[in-house]
């Protein structure tokens, strides 16, 4: 059984209830215009992406579409033209470092985990900037959140397993207080009882007022949770909508969801 065939649980109309309640909400993360280069090669074409409290938003399409270019740019790792406004800043003005102490957070596709450092080193160094008591709370929060990061609190990060440490990797991202969590293809690779895990939390991180802009290559994954969607192919954004309008376009259902 593959990653695409596995049906994903849900508890909550959260996309009918999410699209509906953040229409009016407030703009958290915009960009216009984005387009970003390698050399002499356009990786971004003019992007236009809206993100607003409380949703999740995804960006979906294949390898090299352009997804992971989108994450780091708005994250503040790459030049741009155009314009990308993180709550009204201009992210090439407030600078990557401002960006993680005004609640921008990264969850790369790489994970980025420390590791010869336990799962409790990781996350502890994921909550620097905060208290003690704040980082303790934070920590029962993501232990409630992967029950097998809680086995584990003592376990190198690098004798985990792929989908261990992308739980390791989330939760090290929660530990930093996120207004916005930016999930760069949580899910790529990972075997099925380990997606389930990735989107039962999901709306618990959500329910903490947590705006997630969330890349996918799964597309079925997103169709799930996300509250809208935009499809990039080749640095473009073709399509944009809620889950229903996507999931009934022909288009996507012949290239994305086998017909």
């Amino acid at each position: 059984m593959s990653a695409d065939d596995f049906e994903f649980e849900t508890t909550s109309d959260t996309t009918d209830a999410g699209s509906t309640s953040t229409k009016q909400a407030q703009t958290v993360l915009e960009t216009e215009g984005l387009k970003v280069s390698y050399g002499k090669v356009r990786a971004l074409r003019g992007i236009d992406v809206t993100v607003r409290e409380g949703e999740i938003v995804s960006l979906i399409g294949p390898n090299g579409a352009g997804k992971t270019t989108f994450a780091n740019t708005v994250s503040g790792f790459l030049d741009y033209d155009g314009s990308v406004r993180y709550r009204d800043q201009e992210v090439a003005r407030v600078g990557q470092k401002n960006l993680v102490n005004q609640g921008m957070i990264h969850c790369t596709e790489e994970r980025d985990l420390f590791g010869y450092m336990d799962v409790e080193d990781n996350l502890e160094l994921g909550g620097y900037l905060q208290d003690d008591h704040i980082i303790e709370e934070r920590k029962e929060f993501v232990y409630d959140l992967f029950p097998r990061l809680d086995e584990r609190r003592e376990q190198n990060a690098r004798s985990m397993s792929g989908g261990e440490q992308q739980m390791l990797a989330i939760g090290r991202a929660l530990m930093g207080d996120p207004d916005l969590l930016i999930l760069d293809e949580p899910t790529i690779g990972l075997a099925p009882v380990i997606l389930q895990d990735i989107a039962d939390a999901l709306d618990p991180i959500q329910e903490r007022g947590v705006t997630i802009l969330l890349t996918e290559q799964n597309v079925t994954f997103a169709l799930k949770h996300a509250d809208r969607m935009y499809l990039l192919e080749n640095g473009e954004a073709v399509k944009e909508g809620t889950p229903e309008e996507l999931r009934g376009d022909d288009y996507i259902r012949e290239s994305y969801l086998g017909g």
